[in-house]
């Protein structure tokens, strides 16, 4: 029985899960994220934030700690050279898992393990254009008080006339009205 036994030892021996920590997180520091199983995410997150604090301190002696773990000297380079300069003002939670649903073949959960300062969608840059907009409700009404129809977010130098679209060439206009699409006449 494992009761109290709180490392996931994902059914290998202790030399066999070192070289596969070893290995995963050496991949995630070169390529930023990687698609894995999902146990094996959430044992690499433990395994690999703590390295990746370690890193912080940019002196010989830590990287020598993070070489015993890892054992790749790219990944090395990477962390301290590259990583290390995004992650400096964060104070923790470096890594983050997403669950991507099951594997075909097995049926195993699988799930993205990513640096989080390396992703551009939950990024700080997207945000503020984000709020900028404001946040509308269903009836159309925005959050600030102001009326949908009244208010326009788009602004002059975004609207685009009819007359700035390149005029449409009669043979692509027929072709478009025989298939139905009149988006492909402004080509």
């Amino acid at each position: 029985m494992r009761h109290g036994d709180k490392i996931n030892n994902l059914g290998r021996t202790a030399s066999h899960r070192s070289a596969l920590l070893s290995n995963l997180a050496s991949q995630l520091i070169k390529n930023k994220r990687i698609t894995t199983t999902l146990a094996k995410a959430k044992a690499l997150r433990t395994y690999v934030e703590p390295l990746i604090t370690k890193a912080k301190d940019n002196t010989t002696h830590q990287r020598r700690i993070v070489f015993s773990h890892l054992q790749d000297k790219e990944a090395i380079k990477e962390l301290f050279d590259v990583v290390r300069l995004k992650i400096e003002a964060r104070p923790g939670g470096y890594t983050r898992v997403i669950k991507l649903g099951t594997r075909v073949g097995d049926n195993a959960e699988l799930a993205l393990i990513e640096l989080v300062d390396y992703n551009e969608v939950y990024g700080k840059g997207t945000t503020a254009g984000t709020e900028a907009a404001g946040k509308r409700t269903r009836r159309g009404r925005s959050r600030r008080g102001g009326d949908a129809k009244t208010e326009s977010t788009a602004t002059p130098a975004e609207v685009t006339t009819a007359t700035d679209l390149p005029a449409a060439t009669d043979a692509n206009a027929d072709e478009a009205v025989i298939n139905n699409n009149p988006s492909e006449t402004t080509a």
